[in-house]
């Protein structure tokens, strides 16, 4: 399914499916396009013996699969024969203002909480212990904000701002009743 690559300059082979995989492009293709997200990962626990997957799934980009140590690409565009799953309410907003050196965004009431409740549920359908990272468009290019949840909903978010990384509070959003 997936070739090895064979050095540096190697570029992905380009494939129209990755078996199992296609599900999880998919369902990331999906949230990045409903939520307006610029990128969404998914680390995807692989069959025993083997390492974990990536699916790196980037606005207007080739959707890049990893896994045992090979790189391959899908057209964005590419039709896979999966439907997504029913995902969490997602809205949109328009770029956050941020400062990373002072980690502080600048949103409308509640709007970050809202994305990191959808990229929590993101991760709750990719199941296991799986985690979803969602990027986020900012003021600056350079400085997206990243929200990484791990499946389960025992461990607490991590917000990125740029290189900065900021772990909530435990429960933090709090799941509506």
């Amino acid at each position: 399914m997936l070739r090895r690559m064979t050095g540096d300059d190697d570029v992905p082979e380009v494939v129209d499916s990755v078996g199992p995989l296609d599900e999880v492009v998919v369902l990331l293709r999906e949230f990045l396009h409903r939520s307006g997200a610029i990128r969404a990962v998914a680390l995807v626990a692989g069959e025993p013996g083997e390492g974990a997957a990536v699916v790196d799934c980037g606005r207007l980009l080739p959707i890049e699969v990893e896994a045992g140590g090979r790189t391959v690409a899908l057209p964005h565009s590419v039709e896979l024969r999966r439907e997504p799953p029913p995902l969490p309410e997602i809205r949109r907003f328009a770029p956050f203002e941020v400062d990373a050196a002072e980690g502080r965004i600048a949103a409308p009431p509640g709007a970050v909480a809202h994305l990191a409740g959808a990229v929590r549920g993101l991760a709750e359908l990719l199941g296991g212990r799986n985690v979803a990272m969602v990027q986020f468009e900012t003021d600056h290019a350079d400085t997206p904000l990243a929200i990484t949840a791990r499946a389960g909903g025992k461990d607490p978010l991590v917000l990125a701002l740029g290189e900065e990384e900021f772990e909530m509070d435990a429960g933090w959003p709090e799941r509506p009743a």
